[in-house]
C-alpha cells in the first residue's frame, strides 16, 4: 500500500509514497461503497477491517512528517 512496510515484490526495495498510499486507500473506500450489499458478511467485515487498519497506519505516518 506504499506505506513503507513491505518490500516491493519485484526488486525488494522498501519505499514510502504517502500520496500514492492515500490514493489507494481512497480507491479501497470507493470499492467498499460500490460493493455494499453485494458482498457476504465475511467479505464486508474483511474489507472494513483492512480499510480501518490502513487508514490508521496512514494517519500515524502522516503525523510523523
Amino acid at each position: 500500500m506504499h506505506l513503507g512496510e513491505a518490500p516491493h515484490p519485484e526488486d525488494g526495495r522498501i519505499e514510502k509514497n504517502l500520496p500514492l498510499a492515500k490514493q489507494n486507500i481512497d480507491l479501497l473506500g470507493l470499492l467498499e461503497e460500490k460493493t455494499k450489499g453485494n458482498l457476504t458478511g465475511d467479505e464486508e467485515r474483511l474489507l472494513s477491517q483492512v480499510l480501518f487498519d490502513v487508514r490508521m497506519r496512514y494517519v500515524e505516518l502522516t503525523k510523523k512528517h
